[in-house]
């Protein structure tokens, strides 16, 4: 005889159960290091790239940091006065919006804003990217390439062709102009050729004095949507 479909047994809640246990143990985690370390510094991200970020974790073990999930550490440290953790921390929600986290530390203002400004790392821009200065490439042989890059160069659209089994531009060919919103093509082209036009940064925005509970701004040019964005999305929960 046939099981009938009520018979067939689904959990609806085996990956929501798990999920909600994710962000039950980061509100926590973040709530603990709120109770121990003195300072809570709101810093944004220029050109975000993994490698970069796990070399700065790796430089401040001593200290803690939460990247992503910013609805999930607002929930820890609370949208508003009513619910937040401890005294002005739903001040340092407004701003955890976009691409930005929470560094937890010891170290003083001085020490964090100098170290910080000292970080910057040139990388090779994505699509999507603007261009910060022009680039054209001359005509004549391409000797850093491989014969067997010719066809790859030319899917990207460079007029090359293989003279004598050197890759060769056969004419002057412009890449981007300054200001140029990059796409894909060109950003690889960009990279094939080690042109560096994507700058790598942490900015230092806000920070949080636990024993004293005041909140500052550091960046007086501090987007103000990321504030709005914040009051809407309190808006919808409600």
């Amino acid at each position: 005889m046939p099981k009938s479909r009520r018979d067939k047994k689904v959990s609806l809640t085996k990956t929501t159960k798990k999920g909600l246990e994710v962000k039950q143990n980061l509100i926590a985690e973040l709530r603990k290091c709120v109770d121990t370390y003195k300072y809570i510094f709101i810093f944004s991200v220029a050109n975000s790239r993994n490698s970069k970020l796990k070399e700065i974790r790796n430089a401040w073990k001593h200290s803690r940091f939460f990247f992503g999930k910013n609805k999930v550490m607002m929930i820890a440290l609370g949208k508003g006065p009513a619910d937040e953790y401890k005294d002005n921390l739903h001040k340092v929600s407004k701003f955890l919006c976009g691409e930005v986290g929470l560094l937890l530390t010891n170290r003083t203002e001085e020490e964090v804003k100098a170290w910080f400004d000292d970080y910057k790392e040139m990388d090779y821009a994505r699509a999507g990217n603007k261009a910060t200065f022009s680039v054209t490439l001359e005509e004549g042989p391409l000797e850093q390439f491989p014969h067997s890059m010719e066809p790859q160069l030319r899917q990207l659209g460079l007029p090359t062709a293989l003279k004598k089994g050197i890759v060769t531009l056969l004419s002057e060919y412009e890449v981007c102009k300054e200001g140029d919103v990059l796409t894909a093509e060109q950003a690889r082209i960009l990279k094939l050729f080690r042109f560096e036009m994507a700058e790598f940064k942490v900015v230092i925005r806000c920070v949080w004095n636990s024993e004293t509970g005041d909140f500052k701004q550091l960046v007086a040019d501090v987007d103000k949507h990321h504030e709005q964005e914040a009051v809407d999305m309190e808006d919808e929960d409600d």
